[in-house]
């Protein structure tokens, strides 16, 4: 299958995901102004891990699952946390690449849209940034940890609002999880560990 169709095919079922879910509507609308780029791949030992991960099973999300895969050699790997304090298994096993953004075969000036990956008995520590965030879950389950909240596990379809510069974590336990992960306002500065 040539990169244009796979990136468009996950363009289309991440369209339909996000707009099938108030949360992430209401959040920020699907952005009109979207862009086809150009985007090196670039692989990093956490795509094995997520390719290799046989326990996400999405029974509202399964088409988007399955694009988040096929896209998953034609992308840009992200390694936010290179050169700090964060722990080599970490790096090895937390994946992300961005679908509407910096790195990613789409562009917009309205979102940042990511897809986040944690396998299971994975913590993701507290970190923080000026954006706010919305993250959406795809298959599998976390604990979502948010500054001033009450923990809580979601699950597939549920959301978590991230406020700007409001510290939050997530950890799994026995299953991994697959979120789509969406930005607004204040893009160019990165997350940084609390």
């Amino acid at each position: 299958m040539e990169h244009k169709h796979i990136t468009q095919n996950l363009l289309h079922t991440v369209q339909a995901a996000y707009c099938g879910n108030a949360d992430m509507t209401n959040f920020a609308p699907f952005p009109d102004d979207i862009k086809p780029q150009a985007v090196a791949p670039l692989h990093e030992h956490c795509c094995d891990v997520f390719l290799n991960d046989t326990g996400l099973r999405s029974e509202r999300y399964h088409d988007l699952q399955q694009a988040i895969r096929n896209a998953s050699e034609v992308v840009h790997w992200r390694d936010t946390y290179k050169g700090t304090d964060i722990s080599d298994d970490f790096m090895a096993r937390f994946g992300c690449y961005c679908i509407i953004g910096d790195d990613a075969p789409f562009t917009s000036n309205s979102i940042r849209l990511w897809m986040v990956y944690m396998p299971p008995h994975l913590y993701y520590p507290w970190h923080n940034h000026p954006a706010e965030e919305m993250y959406m879950v795809v298959s599998g389950s976390a604990a979502f940890r948010r500054k001033g909240c009450p923990e809580e596990e979601l699950l597939e379809g549920d959301t978590s609002f991230h406020t700007s510069n409001q510290p939050h974590a997530m950890e799994t336990f026995e299953t991994p999880v697959l979120c789509l992960v969406a930005w607004r306002d204040n893009f160019h500065a990165p997350p940084e560990l609390t």
